[in-house]
């Protein structure tokens, strides 16, 4: 079995690296490494709004919800866009317009 290399973008590692022990990295990392065997995340939903084949993974503690934004379709890695807290039922505008410029910057024209 092949595994693409996971390539992290401006500060997700370091962001998914501070959510808190129960949606941690070894949670977060658990879900990416499921994404390199070619397996789904446990919890996740596309993200159509930031480009195509663009998918968020659902991370959820005692302290709140936590999300790693991520694109896999691309055939040479799996690139994390973003990783950050929820503080909401609906995604920061902030947080997509980051993913969509970090996208924007892997793959111009990408959308």
């Amino acid at each position: 079995m092949i595994f693409k290399p996971v390539t992290f973008h401006g500060d997700s590692l370091d962001r998914l690296r501070d959510f808190p022990e129960d949606a941690d990295s070894d949670e977060g990392g658990h879900e990416l490494y499921r994404v390199q065997k070619g397996l789904d995340p446990s919890d996740w939903k596309p993200m159509p709004t930031v480009g195509a084949g663009v998918r968020e993974i659902r991370l959820r503690d005692a302290g709140g919800a936590f999300r790693v934004i991520y694109i896999a379709v691309l055939a040479d890695a799996i690139h994390v866009l973003h990783a950050f807290q929820k503080k909401t039922q609906k995604t920061a505008e902030r947080d997509l317009n980051l993913t969509a410029a970090r996208l924007h910057q892997l793959k111009p024209g990408l959308k």
